[in-house]
């Protein structure tokens, strides 16, 4: 690899997918989490392993190694708690997007709705994420809202705290992205926008079909930094009670004192997801680049 090329790398953790032997921690990992929430979410009762059981006794691992019986007994309830902080994660940031696209056009090419926008995003960026979920659940007391939807608390669908936090992190995100989105916007020539409207587009019509697509390509390494920002703060909604991973491994440390051997399999999990959306990130950058524009190498 050429100097020029080693100075401008793909965010994330570099692990190439072509290598076989790099795709088996993928393929163990994420194979036994999708089979135990199979097992856990779908399944009638009566079939598969009941909710919370290992697939291996840890009395068989036990004369090998006191620290995987320790890890095999307490996967179940962290995979649980995984759930909960993907389906956080990945709802949030998408519906981040859905706000942020607007909010960041809107700061660019507004007048009056620039300042809007930046109202938002600064009050939004300027405040604590926790201060932010707590004004929500209990200043806001939104709970006591969705908990009268129908459905919400009943079999798969999650209580009205986990929709809440879903609420809050969406809000922060968007924040974010629309920033990250419009400092791509900012970096597309101006003459492409001027070029867009000599060909007879509309001023929303330049921006969606002209400079948007150049810019949503530049934006996807502020949207890897933020995804896995994502990741790790969905810890914060275990303080508004809900279930996610860290939540799930203090109640285990808060029964059996293991505050230690708890947290480091709860750091590992953190790890293995953050890990696995860097390489999925850097992957969607590489596919969906276009030579001469979106990547760095290319600029």
């Amino acid at each position: 690899m050429s100097g020029a090329q080693e100075d401008f790398r793909t965010p994330g953790i570099d692990v190439s997918i072509r290598g076989g032997i790099v795709l088996i921690p993928y393929a163990v990992f994420w194979g036994w989490l999708l089979s135990r929430w199979i097992n856990d979410f779908l399944l009638p009762e009566g079939m598969g392993m009941p909710d919370g059981t290992p697939y291996l006794d840890p009395a068989l691992v036990e004369p090998i190694s006191e620290s995987l019986a320790f890890a095999v007994r307490y996967l179940p309830e962290l995979a649980a708690g995984a759930w909960g902080t993907l389906v956080i994660t990945l709802v949030s940031i998408t519906l981040g997007f859905l706000l942020a696209v607007p909010v960041s056009v809107a700061r660019v090419y507004g007048r009056g709705t620039a300042w809007v926008a930046l109202v938002f995003t600064e009050l939004i960026r300027g405040t604590p994420l926790l201060a932010q979920l707590f004004v929500l659940y209990y200043g806001l007391q939104l709970s006591s809202w969705i908990r009268e939807l129908p459905l919400v608390g009943v079999g798969i669908v999650p209580s009205q705290a986990f929709w809440v936090a879903i609420i809050g992190f969406t809000i922060n995100s968007a924040a974010y992205q629309a920033e990250y989105i419009r400092s791509a916007l900012l970096s597309v020539d101006r003459g492409q926008y001027q070029a867009g409207r000599a060909i007879g587009f509309s001023k929303l019509g330049a921006i969606r079909h002209v400079v948007l697509p150049q810019a949503l390509r530049f934006a996807i390494p502020g949207w890897s930094n933020e995804l896995v920002y994502l990741i790790k703060y969905s810890s914060l909604a275990a303080f508004i009670t809900v279930p996610e991973l860290f939540e799930m491994g203090r109640q285990i440390a808060a029964d059996n004192f293991a505050y230690t051997s708890i947290f480091t399999l709860v750091a590992l999990f953190y790890l293995a997801i953050i890990i696995s959306a860097s390489n999925v990130m850097g992957l969607v950058e590489r596919r969906v680049h276009i030579p001469g524009l979106g990547r760095g190498t290319d600029r």
